[in-house]
């Protein structure tokens, strides 16, 4: 089926993306693989290439336009190139709306040029070890001393850990108030306390940086609130949405591509004397997950239009979300199966696919998560 939600301008911009990620991603992917980091290098490519602040106003150096559809592009170039290490998706589609709606005058002057640039690396530092997805468990505190808070706590399983200028924290600044007494603090690269624990090793997306960060009485600026305090609940609750709409939309990507793959494969490797392909058991795998993914893309280019235009819901999107990255999870499983000894080989995409991508599922809200978002919306 044809998709009908991109215009001649997104189409300009995908081939865009694909000659950055030939020219600045692909030819050096394996050896940020090996060093599990990205090289900065890549963000200020990134930034001199348009990819970063899409959204972002022009004055501060950003794009201009809020089109989610420009984003859908990027993360399915990406998913497609393999390349999930450079998370410009996090960077552009998770952290950007914080600093875009929330952040005063005096804060956008200071720190959207550089995140327009790619000199400023941002993270969101939400995840501790006893939280989890339970906001009302966090325990790091920020603690009003008149001219500054006083932060101290832990963070785990945060991107762009190791390599973030500036990471917005999320912060109890009222004891009493459980999820509503929390607080975004922003974090500035630097700052006296604030330490970095190790690059954290995963079982796939080795180039992205994972880190544990720790906070030490750091004393933060009291201009660097961002948005209300005591809101952090509602300001989170507003750009999840956003946030597993890029999940989804990597994860629907990744499903038809490693359909791809592995449908030239079944083609050509033979067994018994002929093409795996002449199977009627093959044809039917191939079959079966051809068309889930074409379900799921119909439900998914319309969750993209709808949130391009506003009028998507928390409760789509994570229908979005769980659907898209458990199809994602299951074709990948699948794919491998039919690859048989060569998919459990690294140097075969469908192997790292398999990888990198288990953890879809799981961050921005596992799917359990998502089931029970859902659940509550028709059961309340």
């Amino acid at each position: 089926m044809q998709r009908q939600i991109f215009t001649e301008e997104h189409d300009a911009f995908r081939r865009t993306v694909r000659t950055f990620l030939d020219k600045e991603v692909l030819p050096y992917y394996e050896q940020w693989e090996q060093d599990g980091i990205v090289a900065r290098d890549a963000w200020l490519a990134a930034g001199r290439q348009g990819l970063l602040g899409l959204a972002v106003p022009e004055e501060y150096g950003g794009g201009g336009n809020d089109d989610f559809r420009y984003s859908a592009v990027l993360a399915e170039e990406f998913t497609r190139a393999g390349v999930p290490g450079l998370a410009l998706g996090l960077h552009n589609d998770i952290i950007g709306p914080y600093l875009t709606s929330l952040a005063t005058d005096e804060q956008k002057r200071r720190w959207l040029p550089g995140f327009c640039s790619g000199e400023t690396i941002t993270a969101i530092a939400m995840t501790e070890p006893g939280a989890g997805s339970d906001l009302q468990a966090i325990r790091t505190t920020a603690e009003d001393k008149g001219d500054h808070w006083l932060l101290n706590g832990s963070k785990t399983f945060i991107s762009n850990g190791i390599l973030a200028d500036l990471v917005i924290v999320v912060a109890r600044t009222s004891p009493e108030g459980g999820a509503k007494g929390l607080s975004l603090i922003v974090v500035e690269r630097g700052a006296e306390g604030f330490e970095r624990g190790r690059n954290l090793d995963k079982i796939g997306q080795k180039s992205q940086d994972t880190a544990e960060l720790f906070f030490h009485d750091v004393r933060v600026p009291k201009e660097n609130l961002l948005g209300e305090r005591d809101g952090a609940f509602l300001h989170l609750m507003t750009n999840l949405a956003q946030e597993r709409m890029g999940i989804a939309v990597a994860g629907i990507a990744a499903a038809e591509h490693l359909l791809e793959i592995t449908t030239r494969y079944v083609k050509e490797r033979e067994a018994f004397g002929r093409p795996l392909a002449k199977l009627q058991h093959i044809r039917f795998e191939i079959a079966e997950m051809a068309t889930e993914c074409a379900v799921t893309r119909t439900f998914l280019d319309r969750c993209i239009a709808d949130h391009s235009d506003g009028t998507l819901d928390a409760v789509h999107a994570s229908m979005a979300k769980w659907w898209a990255t458990e199809l994602q999870k299951r074709v990948a499983d699948r794919c491998l199966q039919l690859h048989g000894g060569y998919g459990y080989m690294t140097e075969y995409r469908v192997a790292r696919a398999f990888t990198d991508g288990r953890i879809q599922t799981i961050y921005g809200g596992t799917t359990e998560i998502m089931k029970e978002i859902i659940g509550r919306s028709l059961l309340a």
